[in-house]
């Protein structure tokens, strides 16, 4: 019998301040749940501007411990009253001056069921991110959750097919890639990498990525979130390039046995000839 996830993932502009950015996306969370989502997933610092476009100490601020912080608790408390698997990608403080671009999973009990941090971390134009992070030093944790298997690889991270595989390789069935990412510079990967990391790992990929410019530089984030199936095929419509939307998409767990019964890739994978990918 075939199970199926409803999963949603939530595209929104800066609303320059956090604490209505905060209830934008409680609001999200419960139009999902009213939708019947079983699981959802907020785009990359999701409570606050995309402030890696500058490098300003001020923005330390927004780290908070994880999932100590208040954020999170208020967010488990939500994730409880909906019956909603949620995960929250955040600004982590682990200690004063470690600070890690990380995401939090919360069950749809409302506990708290572990982070991811963000491995690899750009440093160029418009997203001075090694000012504000630490390489996150997690590993690839998959989640189980009341939704399924659940992974995470955020933003940059995508460009790195190693994550990827490893958290195929600890059972993920869903990957999300919260994102922030600018028209220009990545418009020709984002429909590329993803279908592709779904179809070589075969598993549903959720991405998503702000909308707008926010007033500390001139990133022109795109939206066109969409959740893939391991076929490459976009599952509905992919989202907005400008406006703020809620996606909800039924993912038939079925096709991840299918598609992994006609590709063996896992079977035919040769770890003992990958020795070379590992030396610095």
């Amino acid at each position: 019998m075939s199970r199926v996830i409803r999963a949603a993932v939530f595209q929104t502009a800066w609303t320059g301040d956090k604490e209505s950015m905060i209830r934008v996306h409680e609001q999200a969370a419960r139009d999902a749940a009213a939708q019947g989502a079983h699981v959802l997933c907020f785009q990359e610092l999701f409570y606050g501007p995309y402030f890696c476009q500058v490098q300003d100490p001020a923005f330390y601020a927004y780290a908070e411990r994880i999932p100590e912080g208040p954020i999170v608790r208020r967010f488990q408390a939500l994730a409880k009253e909906l019956g909603l698997v949620l995960v929250l990608p955040m600004y982590e403080e682990e200690q004063p001056g470690v600070l890690y671009n990380t995401a939090a999973v919360i069950d749809a009990d409302g506990s708290y069921l572990g982070k991811y941090r963000k491995t690899h971390i750009p440093q160029v134009r418009g997203f001075w991110e090694k000012f504000y992070f630490r390489p996150g030093n997690s590993g690839w944790p998959v989640f189980d959750t009341a939704a399924g298997k659940i992974g995470v690889y955020i933003c940059y991270d995508r460009h790195f097919p190693e994550g990827w595989r490893a958290l195929g390789l600890a059972g993920a069935e869903i990957v999300f890639n919260p994102s922030a990412t600018s028209r220009g510079l990545s418009g020709y990967l984002w429909q590329l990498e993803q279908p592709a990391a779904a179809v070589a790992n075969e598993y549903f990929v959720g991405a998503i990525n702000r909308v707008g410019v926010e007033e500390y530089g001139d990133n022109d984030f795109y939206g066109t979130s969409y959740f893939v199936d391991p076929e490459a095929q976009f599952v509905g419509e992919v989202a907005s390039d400008k406006e703020t939307e809620l996606v909800v998409r039924d993912l038939d767990m079925a096709k991840l046995r299918e598609v992994r019964d006609r590709w063996q890739f896992y079977r035919d994978r040769a770890p003992g000839a990958y020795t070379p990918l590992t030396a610095p």
